[in-house]
């Protein structure tokens, strides 16, 4: 058989495939055409068995709807509410705690004791009380027991837990799950009397505080800048409690000071702003910010921050005053580091370079000749800069870069301040001086 036949059966056999090929598929898009049309029937009893799961929020003009829906809510979270327990039922888990202790010397229970008490607690308890709780709970006993105290707290956290999303859901006028500025301000500020620690505040200054607690939860959890924050995220940071622990009568002045939300440092910060604004006209102009800290935030870090943050008539305001002061005084965290990167991109590319770095590292050189030092060569820092971060692009430094380096802080503080600069570059000088009591 020569070559010519032979190419004329492969091409045979290849067109025999294709029409193969295509009967099968006509033959698949009949079964499909004709299966999906009896299945898309409408069933009645199978509309019975799904109900609605989705009705759009209504409308302004659609005042019944909304009562109907806040009304449907309300008893929704009360019913939630009674499926709680009470202070009573929590006395009585720990006496049945502590009288199926395995080790009663040591406050351990078994496995099969904590069933017996999850059966002996009652329907209420026994959400809390699962097998996968208990396997969460071990510490590496021999024996497998858990501490009653540890299942007890537990529960106690998982309770209150439960009880402030109830509570923080009464201001979600949605229904979505976020709260918005304003009704995570409408919360605070009736929080405000339940906190014994800020009992001393005058009525005058109760909105600037609100404006100052939100600013926290708004600047770290608001992620996006959507103006709204989310309830589990709320839950699951730590600003709630540290708002709560205002509740604690005899906290001592050292960790109201190192609180945000304590009266102390809500006074702290809003009286640097009111000493900044030299005017007096409620606004902070380039000039009066520049005195912020110890005064040596450079000039084109400054210019950059008013192009950048939101403005009136060239003069910033006190929430985004706050923005800030969060950011500076917070520079390790990744909120921060975003917020004052987006600062710092002046090109808006998305990474810092050479040219970057050199321009903002020029006024830290003309506060050096102001000082009477000699300047540091910028070839000199930007090789520091660059070996600190360990970019993935030699020539180019990304906020993943900055985030992932660890050094953020310091980065950061070099370019944009004296002071910050001064300290990294004294740093060995520094920590090499005897220590004086």
């Amino acid at each position: 058989m020569d070559l010519k036949d032979i190419l004329k059966q492969k091409i045979k056999r290849l067109e025999d495939t294709k029409e193969t090929e295509k009967e099968t598929d006509q033959i698949e898009s009949h079964y499909f055409t004709k299966y999906l049309g009896e299945w898309c029937k409408k069933d009645p009893a199978i509309e019975k068995r799904i109900p609605k799961f989705y009705n759009k929020i209504p409308k302004e003009n659609e005042p019944l709807r909304s009562k109907l829906r806040e009304e449907s809510r309300s008893n929704l979270l009360k019913r939630k509410n009674l499926q709680l327990l009470s202070n009573d039922e929590l006395k009585e888990l720990w006496g049945l705690l502590d009288q199926n202790q395995s080790n009663p010397e040591e406050q351990l229970i078994n496995y099969t004791d904590f069933q017996k008490v999850a059966s002996l607690a009652g329907p209420k308890v026994k959400p809390y009380l699962t097998s996968m709780v208990f396997g969460k709970l071990q510490q590496g006993d021999v024996q497998g027991r858990v501490s009653t105290m540890s299942l007890f707290n537990y529960v106690m956290r998982k309770v209150w837990l439960d009880q402030t999303r109830i509570g923080l859901s009464l201001y979600d006028g949605t229904g979505q799950g976020y709260l918005t500025e304003s009704e995570l301000e409408n919360y605070i500020t009736e929080l405000l009397p339940t906190l014994p620690q800020l009992e001393g505040l005058e009525k005058s200054f109760h909105s600037f505080y609100v404006c100052t607690a939100v600013r926290k939860f708004l600047f770290f959890l608001d992620v996006l800048r959507a103006g709204r924050v989310r309830i589990l995220d709320i839950l699951a940071c730590s600003f709630l409690d540290d708002l709560l622990e205002l509740r604690d009568e005899d906290l001592s002045k050292e960790l109201q000071e190192q609180n945000w939300f304590s009266a102390p440092s809500a006074f702290r910060v809003y009286g640097h702003y009111l000493n900044l604004d030299r005017d007096q006209n409620g606004m902070l102009s380039k000039s009066e910010l520049s005195g912020y800290g110890s005064g040596t935030l450079t000039e084109p870090f400054l210019d950059r921050v008013f192009q950048t943050c939101l403005t009136y008539a060239g003069e910033m305001d006190y929430k985004t005053y706050l923005d800030l002061v969060l950011a500076l005084e917070n520079r390790s965290e990744p909120q921060a580091l975003a917020y004052l990167f987006r600062i710092l991109d002046i090109k808006n590319c998305g990474y810092l370079d050479a040219f970057t770095l050199n321009y903002f590292f020029r006024a830290i050189q003309d506060q050096m000749k102001a000082h009477g030092a000699i300047p540091v060569s910028f070839q000199y820092v930007k090789d520091e800069l660059f070996d600190m971060v360990r970019p993935k692009d030699p020539e180019k430094i990304t906020l993943s870069d900055l985030l992932a380096c660890g050094q953020g802080e310091t980065f950061v503080s070099i370019i944009i301040e004296f002071h910050g600069f001064w300290a990294y570059e004294n740093r060995e000088a520094v920590s090499s001086e005897p220590s004086q009591d």
